[in-house]
């Protein structure tokens, strides 16, 4: 069991390492899971946005997984070389370019997205559903108390 933390310094800092250690965790078991299923974190990423939003311009997708522009480029490029992902010029603007899953990446996002909620159960099934529940308010308080912070520059 932790030691007791006396200083509100020292539980704001705790709290933030053992936020990194445990995100740090769920990503590597996310990755090797992915991995052996022929994905990165990313190439999993567009695909599953675009199975729940549709064809999206290339910037739209990379701001939903927090990709640079130069990231999802190369990512977007990857995917279509893979037959997953076909991208259009918008005919009223031709500066845009929409990405679309082909039937191939379809079916490919379709049973990895099965697979990675199994991984996601396993994981969280460290806490019973009423943690799950506060964990979730939890975080998505913190996260909205740091976006304000940035905000207030």
């Amino acid at each position: 069991m932790e030691r007791d933390i006396v200083s509100e310094e020292e539980r704001a800092a705790r709290l933030r390492v053992v936020l990194w250690r445990a995100n740090k965790a769920v990503d590597q078991v996310e990755t090797v899971r992915l991995k052996a299923r022929g994905l990165c974190m990313s190439d999993f990423a567009i695909l599953e946005v675009l199975l729940h939003k549709g064809p999206l311009p290339v910037n739209t997708i990379g701001q939903k997984v927090l990709l640079t522009s130069g990231s999802i480029t190369v990512a977007v490029r990857r995917l279509e070389d893979r037959g997953l992902l076909t991208k259009e010029v918008d005919a009223l603007d031709r500066r845009i370019a929409r990405v679309s899953l082909t039937e191939a990446g379809r079916e490919l996002i379709e049973r990895d997205y099965k697979e990675h909620v199994k991984c996601l159960r396993e994981i969280t099934g460290a806490l019973n559903p009423e943690e799950q529940r506060h964990l979730y308010e939890l975080l998505k308080k913190l996260g909205h108390h740091a976006a304000g912070l940035l905000d207030q520059g």
